[in-house]
């Protein structure tokens, strides 16, 4: 794992620009393997893909793969295809958790040299060029570059999963908010972002607008964090 420091950043949305404090954690370098997944699954043989209830997963859980034992890809690309309640599971069982979503958006906003690029021309289109290139998920961990925290393929392999992903659906004037904002993603609700040409965080935010904890997708995947230990 690899230590992110914390510090204080802009959210694209929810905090009335309001900057969000990240206390210091713990992020995966890599995103999760198949190879570790299947570990994962024999441990716990109700996560496989035969025993999998429906309450926790949709059809298209591990739908690469041809059994419960046996994937399609390369053992150290990422695992897909699981749903938010098995990756949290995942986690939990490796004495981690999902990355809270301001966690992961902090992490993710570096690039190579500094902790925050979002400014940087370079940076947003790379993340944009990635959109366009298909079948991204079948690349082996460690394909893209290694930020300023040393933490690999936060962009460019996959979508992840974050604890509280569904948390994107707020009203504007607080995370803390009750009622979620169905219209968040409509033309108009992009006046309450902090930064119109975010186009690249403007597509993950709608991504994770559109997801519930059951769905699964071929190119959405994970890795854990964990509080900073002392």
């Amino acid at each position: 794992m690899a230590t992110v420091k914390g510090g204080v950043y802009l959210p694209l949305y929810g905090a009335a620009d309001k900057t969000v404090k990240v206390d210091p954690f713990m992020m995966d370098v890599y995103p999760v393997t198949n190879a570790e997944f299947l570990k994962f699954v024999n441990e716990n043989p109700q996560w496989k893909k035969s025993n999998i209830k429906s309450l926790f997963a949709d059809e298209s859980y591990l739908t690469k793969w041809k059994t419960d034992e046996s994937f399609t890809g390369l053992p150290n690309a990422p695992v897909t295809n699981v749903s938010w309640f098995a990756a949290k599971k995942y986690c939990e069982c490796q004495g981690k958790r999902l990355p809270k979503m301001d966690e992961w958006e902090f992490a993710a906003m570096a690039n190579e040299n500094v902790p925050d690029a979002r400014k940087v021309e370079t940076y947003n289109q790379y993340i944009l060029n990635w959109y366009e290139t298909p079948k991204t998920f079948n690349k082996a961990v460690g394909s893209t570059f290694k930020n300023y925290w040393g933490i690999y393929d936060l962009h460019g392999l996959v979508w992840e999963w974050t604890m509280d992903f569904n948390t994107v659906l707020i009203s504007g004037e607080s995370r803390k908010d009750v009622d979620k904002d169905s219209n968040l993603f409509c033309g108009s609700a992009a006046i309450g972002a902090s930064d119109l040409m975010n186009y690249a965080a403007f597509m993950r935010y709608a991504f994770r607008g559109s997801m519930k904890a059951r769905y699964s997708s071929q190119n959405l995947g994970f890795r854990c964090a964990k509080d900073l230990e002392n």
